[in-house]
Parts: C-alpha cells; structure tokens; sequence
C-alpha cells in the first residue's frame, strides 16, 4: 500500500483548471425527512464485490428492518476500492449506523461545485524538443487519466485517436451508450471509457433530471463544456493552426497527447453544475477498479469549507483509497481565491493545483491627445481607430458611488455617440465586458476602454467591436488626462500588495526538472496515519481505513511534522521544531548543504546540517528549529529553505506566525 511517486513525472503536471458557467436545469427537494447519506464501511476486507454488495445490503436491512425496504433505499454500493454504499435514510436512522462498531463514519450527500495554445509551451513542454520529458515520457502514451467532471464532447478534435494502438491491456473499464452517445461510434482509442453517475443527485431532490430542450443527456456526453475543455487541458491530442481570429496561434494540445481518457460524469447541468458526493464516490469506486493511473478532478465544496479530512468530504475519503493503490489524485484548488482560507481539497495525499496567468498577451496601444501611448490588450483585429473623443461618463442616476462605472451605462445617453468610453468595472465575469461594448455600440459609441482587476481574464468584446482592457491604474492614468484639472477618481478594489507563497504556492510546476529532482519529500501510508492521528481520528477508524491495525501514539503527534513539502507554523510564542524527512532520487553518493532564507524577524536552524547519502541512506531525517524575536502578534512572514548538492536546489517554502496573545479571530 506504499504511495510512491509515480514513474512517469509527467502524470502529476495534467490539469489546469478554470470555472465555467452552465444554464441551470430546476429541481427540488421533495422529502426533507429522507436524504441520501453515505455509510462509510473503510477499506474493503475481501476482493469478492459481489460478497462485498450483500454485505451492505444486509447491514442496512438490519437498521431499517427489512431486506425490501433496504431495497428501496440503496442507491449505491461501493465495492471495488472501497467498502460502503449511499443509502436514503432519515437523521434518526443514519444516527443508528453512526453507533455500529463497524461504521467508520457517516457522510452527507453534500453537493460540490465545478471550478490555450500556450500553457504547455510555458511550462517547458514545447513539442518540437526531443530532449525534454514530453518526449522521454513518449508523451503520456499507455497512461490511462480518468476525468470526473460534467463529461465529454467527443466529436472534438481533441480526442482524435490518429496514431494510437490499443488501450492498455491492463483497462477494465467500458464505455456507456445513452443519450446521443453511442458507444461504438463515439468511444475510440482515446477515448476508452464513459460512464455516467447520477442516482445520488436525483435521490437527493427525490425527481427525476429534466432533460427536455436538450439542456443535459442521460448519457456521457457534455451538455456544459467543463469536462470536455479539462479533459483536453490533461490528455488532447495535437490539433493545429489554432487561433483566435488570428491572435495567439498555434498547436493545441493535452499534457500527455497520447494519454487515454475514461471519463467519469458525476457534475450535472443543474444551477450551474452540481456533482453529489454519492456520484463522486462511486465514480472513485469505479476507477479503481478500471485500472485508471490518474484521476482528475476541477470539482470543489462550497464555501464555509471542510477542514482537510472533514465527513462531509467524498473526495478526501474516496481518493485516499485510490492513491494508496497507487494512482495519482490531482485536483483543483477552486476559484475563490486569492483570499486567506479558500483553497480546497487540501488533504496531503491529494496534489492540489492553482491556476495561474502565464507568458501570453495581446497587447494593443492606445495613444492620447497628448501623444503619450499606453499599452492594454485586446482580441479585437479589426482596423486601428484614429484619433477621436474620449469620454469617462458621470452618472445621471442620484447615486454618486456609479460615477464611471460600466454598470452604470445606458445606450439612451447620448454622450456616449461619437467617441471612446472609458469605464471600470469590478466584476470578474465576462458579462461585464460584452454588456459594456453592446451598450456603447448600440448608442452609437466607436469603441471602449474597459478598467479591470490586474488578475482578471481578458475577455471578448460583443461582437467583434473595438474595445481594449487595462488595469485600475492604467484606466486612472486615463482619467488623470480626461480630467486633467481634476482630482483623479480611483475605482473601487483593493491596494495592491506583493505575492508571497499563499499566493503563488511552491511556484511554477518545472516538469523537466522534476525527472531529476535530486531529493523528494515522499509521502507513504505511514505519513497519512500520522496525519490522521494529529487530527485526532481514534484507532479503530484509522484502522477500518487502512484496513490493517493501527495505533496512534498515546502522545498526540505534530501535525507540523506531515512530510509536507513546505512549513506552515500558524502560531510560534518562543520556538518550536518542526522535523522533515528527505529521499535521495539521484546520484546514490550525494552530499547536500542547506541555504537557509528566514523570514523576517524569525531565526532558522537545521539538524543535522549537512545531508551524506550513499548506496546504503537513501531517507535521511532533519529538524528545523525555528524562533521568533518578535515580542507581539504579527501577520505571516516568509521565507525558504533548500538543500543543494551544487547540481541540484531542492527549495520548500517557510511561513511563520507569531501570536504572543490568541486573537479571537484568525484574520490572516
């Protein structure tokens, strides 16, 4: 049951994520008293599921008293990677499994949330290059990535199978036919398997899925696009002379080009994409099954959110089972960021991966009267627009607060006709741009300036109209010359600050580097149950877990001490230790030294300080001592610490806190 690392670096570098919105399909809850709730039985003690199916069936006609109403209520059972099954029951009933000694805990069937050319280029995958990993790794071929999301478009040039052999012998999975999806005709060899979960959601509103007007299909295919566009984003076969109107041409293509896809569908088309825990669990259970390598997952909880490992969490509980059989779980950090406190599916045995913006711009130049050239972006190709009026409306409405505002224009103004318009916004949606260029357009209005958050997404204007987008303080500098006798207003955000690693995480994934990384911070079942017992889980849970005896230690281990590749110190009065256990991948005689960068105001040590491996010391143990000379509370400082061999730099960050006295309240 080790978690090694896998053998093909680039399975851990295959999705990007980002957010996009569905039309909702309505239902309703019908019976407030009966909810689905998943049983959560642990590690499955036989490799029978047939044996394993009538055990569950059986344990829940014990609790609700007869074999037909067991019938009734099963909805799922969970027998290949794991041992449980999703039932409907009411709160008194799933109260009376949560008393069985054999139960390790029951979870709700909460509902999760769904969250270029150029991205694969960025990271250092550029195909034409035979010397890097995309080539040594013959590209993802014989890699099988499971995807659970809201489906597949398989008529996507994406997922053309030209010049790929047959699935891996070693998959046991299939392909499902349902609403215009034909098995036959829409599966292929990379497209391997689709299949489609759905009794746990509709048990969960108690009526069927509307599926009139075409809005969703019963079946694998993608009424959405999240799943198709996550899908390409890990395993898209090349596709080239991509472009859009021109701009930012290329190649497209997956991570792993010659990787195969089994595509999960749990998220359904219903307000904006909604994906049951029961759904996610079967899918998990299912995968493990088919033979799947990776698993990939842009599928999230809604905020207030689960601790690391809460009950609630299907995705903690169904992809722990999947990376101790040794397959890779990566999933999404969501989309609520950058604030404190919004990443998700933080458990340490999934790689949790953020979106970033990277090297690409479209930049489009906009000269004032005062010959001073500011540059914006665009995917406007149209021709270039002279020298014109250039308008920042006031508001007509009582309220001042929409002075300048894109929401606040009106296509009856009439001194919108003629020119250019500036105006901000601090929406993030793409509505925002079209709604503002269509208004300016249908009041006659020959192109706009549209302000925006630095870390929003560039966007189209409506229908190829001219219009250019620019920060809140490009969009200033542009008020400044409008109103030049004027005081200057500021859109509404917040000040800028420097990134630091809550924001920017470990930093960009190097996959090239990563075939030789030299030392690795590895993490086993051994580290997961350290894990566990830091968050306070008793014995027999963490047992029925792992499915093999366990003790706790009867002193409450550090959950500071998880193999994590980074420290986090939430709260330091004095000193602590922290103690870290490295694995040497490279050169069996190396010698490693560190190079410590503190953060600010905190002292830093290492023991031992010099790391000596050889054929015999592969894992090597050191403590960092850390201590505070603040002498009152402060925010987080940050700092590093790596250990090089001079050929390698194997860098984690540090973040400290000091709190002399506990706040109320954790505002950082």
């Amino acid at each position: 049951m080790n978690n090694q690392l896998p053998s093909d670096p680039l399975l851990a570098l295959l999705c990007l994520f980002f957010l996009l919105n569905a039309q909702g399909l309505i239902l309703t809850k019908v019976d407030a008293k009966s909810n689905v709730h998943i049983v959560y039985l642990g590690e499955k003690q036989h490799d029978n599921p047939k044996l394993i199916s009538d055990s569950h069936h059986d344990l829940l006609a014990t609790v609700l008293g007869s074999k037909e109403k067991a019938s009734e209520a099963m909805v799922y059972s969970y027998k290949h990677g794991f041992s449980g099954f999703a039932a409907k029951l009411t709160d008194s009933q799933a109260q009376k499994f949560w008393e069985l000694p054999d139960v390790v805990r029951v979870i709700p069937n909460s509902l999760h949330r769904l969250q270029t050319t150029r991205s694969w280029d960025f990271l250092g995958l550029s195909s034409p290059s035979h010397s890097n990993l995309l080539h040594k790794s013959n590209m993802g071929d014989k890699v099988i990535i499971g995807v659970l999301d809201t489906g597949i478009w398989p008529e996507s040039k994406s997922f053309d199978d030209k010049g790929l052999g047959p699935a891996p012998s070693r998959w046991k999975g299939s392909c499902k036919s349902g609403k215009k999806f034909n098995a036959t005709a829409h599966c292929n060899r990379k497209i391997i398997g689709a299949s489609w979960y759905l009794e746990g959601l509709v048990a969960e509103y108690g009526q069927p899925l509307n599926t009139s007007g075409d809005n969703e299909y019963l079946s694998p295919r993608d009424a959405n696009g999240h799943g198709t566009h996550t899908a390409s984003t890990a395993a898209g076969s090349f596709v080239g002379n991509i472009s859009y109107k021109g701009l930012g041409g290329g190649t497209l293509r997956g991570g792993a080009p010659k990787a195969r896809l089994a595509i999960y569908k749990v998220c359904w088309d219903v307000f904006g994409g909604e994906c049951a825990a029961a759904d996610i669990l079967k899918a998990f259970d299912e995968a493990i099954h088919d033979g799947v390598d990776v698993l990939s997952l842009s599928i999230g909880n809604s905020i207030p959110l689960f601790s690391d490992v809460d009950e609630r969490d299907g995705i903690a509980t169904g992809s722990f089972h999947a990376v101790a059989k040794g397959i890779t779980v990566v999933c999404g950090a969501a989309n609520d960021g950058p604030q404190a406190q919004t990443v998700q599916n933080t458990a340490p045995w999934i790689l949790t991966v953020a979106a970033s913006t990277i090297d690409r711009a479209f930049p489009t130049p906009i000269t004032l009267g005062n010959n001073i050239t500011l540059l914006g972006q665009a995917f406007f190709t149209g021709k270039q627009i002279g020298f014109t009026g250039l308008v920042c409306l006031d508001s007509k409405r009582p309220d001042p607060t929409v002075t300048g505002q894109c929401e606040a224009l009106t296509s009856d103004d009439s001194r919108l006709g003629g020119n250019v318009v500036l105006c901000f916004t601090s929406e993030s949606r793409r509505n925002a741009v079209t709604s503002a260029s269509s208004v300016v357009k249908e009041a006659g209005g020959v192109g706009l300036i549209i302000a925006k958050h630095p870390r929003d997404v560039l966007y189209p204007c409506d229908d190829g109209f001219p219009c250019v987008e620019v920060d809140y303080e490009l969009g200033t500098r542009i008020l400044f010359y409008i109103r030049s006798t004027s005081l200057p207003i500021f859109a509404e955000g917040s000040p800028q600050k420097l990134a630091d690693p809550f924001d920017f995480g470990g930093g960009f994934v190097n996959p090239n580097s990563a075939a030789d990384p030299g030392l690795v911070y590895d993490m086993e079942t051994a580290d997961y149950v350290h894990y566990l017992c830091a968050m306070g889980y008793n014995n027999s849970a963490i047992s029925r877990l792992t499915g093999k005896p366990t003790t706790c230690p009867l002193k409450k281990p550090s959950i500071l001490d998880v193999n994590l590749p980074s420290i986090t110190i939430p709260s330091i009065r004095s000193s602590t230790t922290v103690t870290r256990t490295v694995t040497n991948v490279g050169a069996p005689n190396s010698i490693y030294t560190p190079i410590i960068d503190p953060p600010s105001g905190i002292m830093v040590s290492v023991k031992p300080d010099v790391l000596i491996f050889n054929s015999e010391v592969k894992k090597i143990s050191f403590k960092v001592i850390v201590s505070t000379t603040h002498r009152m509370n402060t925010g987080y400082y940050f700092g590093s610490l790596t250990w090089t061999d001079r050929v390698h730099a194997v860098r984690i960050p540090l973040s400290v806190r000091t709190e002399i006295l506990q706040p109320y309240a954790d505002e950082y």
